[in-house]
């Protein structure tokens, strides 16, 4: 049985969050994680007409501490998350739409603090299913190019 031809993405690339002003934010590419993640600071759930929601910050550059975008978003879940190292944390999850290459879809996120990882955004084998394949072995096959603030226009 022949399947379909899917983009090539590689183990990491620039992806935007439209719904969060967000242009771009490196992501790691990881298929051994069930779901994504972003760095997120501040977070706080509230209840808004009846439904939760969470406020929090995305610092989407590395080692940029100070570009924080503020984003709001209904609160889905929250969910035990094990990280590779097997500590367990409990983490809201929202959905939202990430942008990669021609591709627009929607995502589950996780918001946690991933300042001692080395990417700002993990995405996750869910969110890749049946979209992309993965080259393990090159970066950026769908994301050559961007700007060197998160919240500009363009990649």
């Amino acid at each position: 049985m022949d399947s379909p031809q899917l983009p090539l993405i590689g183990w990491r690339e620039w992806v935007k969050l439209p719904e969060f002003g967000i242009a771009s934010i490196k992501a790691k590419v990881d298929t051994g994680a069930r779901s994504s993640s972003v760095h997120a600071v501040n977070i706080e759930q509230f209840e808004r007409d009846g439904i939760q929601t969470v406020r929090f910050q995305i610092a989407p550059v590395q080692h940029d501490a100070q570009q924080l975008v503020n984003a709001e978003a209904k609160l889905l879940c929250q969910r035990t998350v094990t990280d590779s190292g097997g500590h367990q944390e409990k983490r809201p999850v929202v959905i939202t739409t990430v942008s990669l290459g021609d591709a627009i879809w929607p995502i589950e996120l996780t918001l946690t603090n991933r300042d001692v990882m080395g990417f700002r955004m993990l995405l996750g084998r869910q969110a890749i299913r049946d979209r992309f394949f993965v080259h393990p072995g090159h970066s950026f096959l769908q994301s050559s190019k961007r700007k060197t603030k998160a919240t500009d226009e363009e990649f």
